[in-house]
């Protein structure tokens, strides 16, 4: 019983509900002529805080076949406002007009569309004229003002490209030639300064401090090129530890013995026969023909040094040919834009 009382309760509730809502369609004209427009309001009456939603119309949707939606817009949360037009002389049913209350679809009354025609009177020929020349349009500026401060950049751009044309022609590239020279190998840089010590007769000469100092001087600066360390700012005993790493035990002690003497002659004052000039100059030709290296490149590449001012002359051609690049880029694109519009204004 309990259980049927509160269906009974619920079904009177919703019935009241009901009863409480409705949708009203109301025409301001039910005749037009067609062409003209006509405006259906659609008013839903629904208790306070119902929630309301109207179905959505496209512009020129058919809401009956002859009979277009122009507009429809809400007024206010429970009032639409559609605008109609017909095209065609007829007597229109309008259906139902529908909109959701609470999600229940609720629909108004239908309305009745009569669409009048125009008479023409085709028998009197007099009162219809044959067709118009072609006019000319009128000169507006706010067509031609875009083509024309266009035309005006267009200038601009032209001339700053010619200034900057004159500035590159006038700024003289600068050529630079990259030289490939046959370059000696350490050792036969080394065996000819010795033979232009032979040449000299320094091995007889009295100055023996100005001969072995050539002499040590030669051979460090074969040690440099060759084993790739500053041998000229190392001692006698550095360059002698660095050497155990890389020559046999006979060649260095043969060196040693030479830098040994030649320290004695240079910072001692010591005083050497001539034969041991000649071993000395012998051993020293014997370690650079013992530690050579033929496996080294004969050729080097010698590439120019550019002052400053010849670096930035290069740098400025540079950004001068990159900036004519891109202006004439802009002049190519605006003479097609301008030329365009004027064919499209003129034609």
């Amino acid at each position: 019983m309990k259980k049927r009382l509160f269906i009974l309760i619920a079904m009177v509730q919703t019935l009241c509900c009901m009863a409480q809502t409705s949708v009203e369609a109301r025409i301001d004209s039910i005749e037009m002529v067609m062409g003209e427009q006509v405006h259906v309001t659609v008013t839903v009456h629904a208790p306070a805080g119902a929630r309301i939603d109207f179905p959505k119309y496209q512009r020129t949707q058919l809401l009956t076949p002859g009979v277009e939606v122009l507009e429809a817009h809400n007024e206010a949360p429970n009032i639409q406002v559609l605008t109609l037009t017909s095209f065609d002389e007829n007597l229109y049913y309008l259906p139902p007009f529908a909109a959701i209350v609470n999600g229940d679809t609720c629909k108004s009354q239908s309305l009745a569309l009569k669409v009048l025609g125009i008479d023409v009177d085709t028998t009197d020929y007099k009162k219809f004229y044959g067709p118009k020349d072609v006019q000319d349009n009128p000169f507006l500026w706010s067509e031609w003002a875009p083509l024309f401060w266009f035309s005006v950049l267009l200038l601009i751009l032209v001339a700053v490209t010619c200034y900057l044309i004159v500035r590159l022609r006038d700024n003289k590239p600068i050529i630079t030639y990259v030289r490939i020279v046959k370059k000696l190998l350490p050792h036969q840089k080394a065996m000819q300064e010795i033979e232009q010590i032979k040449a000299d007769k320094m091995v007889t000469s009295e100055n023996q401090k100005e001969y072995y100092t050539k002499l040590t001087d030669t051979i460090r600066r074969y040690i440099e090129e060759r084993y790739g360390f500053s041998a000229m700012e190392m001692t006698s005993s550095q360059i002698i530890e660095r050497l155990m790493q890389e020559g046999d035990q006979k060649s260095l002690d043969e060196l040693r013995g030479l830098f040994q003497t030649a320290d004695l002659v240079k910072f001692a004052k010591y005083s050497t026969m001539l034969n041991e000039n000649d071993m000395n100059l012998v051993n020293a030709v014997e370690f650079i023909n013992s530690t050579k290296s033929e496996n080294q490149p004969t050729e080097e590449v010698v590439r120019p040094q550019l002052s400053e001012a010849d670096q930035r002359s290069i740098k400025t051609r540079r950004w001068l040919k990159l900036v004519i690049t891109l202006l004439v880029v802009a002049i190519v694109a605006i003479l097609v834009y301008v030329a365009y519009g004027v064919w499209q204004l003129v034609a």
